[in-house]
């Protein structure tokens, strides 16, 4: 996920031509899609569903918007190839987080939970700054390569983020394959319950999109 704030930034700039103002609105609706998922609805689907079934359902969303991402022409026009990735992929965002962030805190005590809230917004801060550095390497390797072979620059550099894309799908693929087999969880009350009483501990804490 945050490999593609990135990456498809670099996208939209150096193929597409966008400027940065053009940027930041294409990536508008992911943004609203986390916000508004984020002021309750995430948490009353978790009461009535329970975390886990939530979580998977926000990581196939996910998967969903970086293979469209994958598969997107060399100049793709913003509303047949761009926003239905887009909206995919806040909505993931907005459905996974915070179900991610109720799940792992099920079982800490109140003393210990604000020790396990930062860990868990460290392991996504470190796990996404480790991502992206494999992921652009991956690209850059896969853009040079092409360049060299005598691929217009356009295509080499669209080519370089599919493939990070695909790789960030698979991986989010495993992603999922994990949450249904290992993950076990508590009833959906108290899962929404625990994630009601963390809210004023974890408003100190670095959003999860703020490290994109």
């Amino acid at each position: 996920m945050f490999g593609l704030f990135f990456l498809g930034s670099l996208y939209l700039e150096r193929v597409l031509g966008y400027d940065p103002l053009e940027i930041g609105l294409a990536f508008l609706p992911v943004a609203l899609a986390i916000g508004i998922l984020s002021v309750g609805a995430s948490e009353r689907l978790v009461m009535r569903f329970g975390a886990k079934p939530v979580l998977l359902v926000g990581q196939a969303l996910i998967v969903g918007g970086l293979v469209l991402f994958a598969i997107t022409p060399v100049h793709s026009s913003y509303v047949s190839n761009l926003l239905a990735p887009m909206l995919l992929l806040g909505i993931g965002a907005g459905l996974s987080f915070p179900s991610l962030m109720g799940l792992a805190m099920s079982s800490a005590t109140a003393e210990d939970s604000g020790l396990a809230s930062g860990l868990v917004n460290t392991s996504l801060q470190v796990g996404g700054a480790l991502g992206l550095a494999v992921l652009a390497t991956l690209s850059a390797t896969r853009t040079d390569n092409l360049l060299a072979g005598g691929t217009s620059p356009d295509a080499a550099l669209t080519s370089g983020f599919h493939l990070a894309f695909w790789i960030g799908a698979g991986l989010v693929t495993a992603a999922i394959a994990i949450t249904a087999l290992v993950v076990r969880t508590r009833p959906h009350l108290a899962e929404a319950e625990r994630l009601e009483e963390l809210e004023p501990e974890l408003e100190g804490e670095p959003a999860y999109w703020e490290a994109a």
